[in-house]
């Protein structure tokens, strides 16, 4: 399993720095933010080192799908929020403040003022029909077992 020294998470992996932990196996870990933007926010990481999404294998990728919805649910029963977020940063631009793969699970309250939301509005549908022909050009050079739709 590949391990970065420098990492906070990955010492958490190994048992260096202390958690909350909630869920584990020999793939993933939960544990709880000890930095919460609500009541029962976690995070769920791959064990295994990975940057960002773009650095971690699928099968990596699975198994931190199934622990968020796990975790989730859980969260759910235990609070009973109105709604959950999960959300993934890609670097600095994105918040990205811990270079390790990791999803947050954040029980929303309404009006809890978490500034990830956005106000819907009509994109320019040409413009969108164009940059869609551009991304699934990249799926096609790149296959994976999906397949582009067109």
């Amino acid at each position: 399993m590949t391990t970065d020294p420098d990492c906070i998470f990955c010492r958490i992996v190994a048992g260096e720095i202390p958690s909350f932990k909630l869920l584990e196996d020999d793939r993933v870990l939960a544990f709880m933010d000890i930095n919460p933007a609500n009541e029962g926010h976690c995070l769920v990481i791959p064990k295994a080192h990975a940057p960002d999404l773009f650095g971690a294998d699928d099968d990596s990728l699975a198994a931190v799908a199934t622990a968020c919805r796990r975790v989730a649910d859980a969260v759910r029963r235990t609070l009973d929020p109105p709604g959950i977020s999960l959300t993934q940063a890609n670097g600095p631009a994105a918040g990205q403040s811990v270079l390790h793969l990791h999803f947050h699970v954040i029980p929303r309250r309404e009006d809890d003022n978490l500034l990830f939301n956005w106000e819907p509005k009509p994109g320019d549908m040409d413009a969108i029909g164009k940059l869609a022909e551009r991304i699934r050009a990249h799926l096609e050079q790149h296959p994976s077992g999906f397949v582009a739709v067109r």
